[in-house]
């Protein structure tokens, strides 16, 4: 079997808190997919906040503590903490 390796890529995430955040706090791509509801704060009646996030997979659930990672043409999608620890270091 042939094996591969990731290539190096610089990515950019946020970490959800489950807190809501001034606009100045967050980068320009998560406040613009908020606008455009490619990301939706979970329903005031939730028993504990999350996001939706419309992803090229369908719509996929952040939990607090997950990060929303804009990959390299700007599509969106979540990763637990545990996984983005294991792929990812600060660039």
């Amino acid at each position: 079997m042939t094996k591969f390796r990731k290539r190096p890529v610089v990515v950019e995430a946020i970490q959800y808190t489950g807190t809501r955040v001034a606009v100045t706090d967050v980068p320009k791509w998560f406040f613009d997919a908020l606008v455009d509801r490619t990301v939706r704060s979970s329903p005031d009646e939730a028993p504990t906040p999350y996001l939706t996030i419309k992803t090229l997979d369908g719509d996929h659930r952040a939990d607090i503590g997950d990060w929303i990672i804009q990959g390299v043409k700007g599509e969106l999608y979540p990763c637990k903490p545990d996984i983005f620890a294991a792929t990812y270091e600060p660039a």
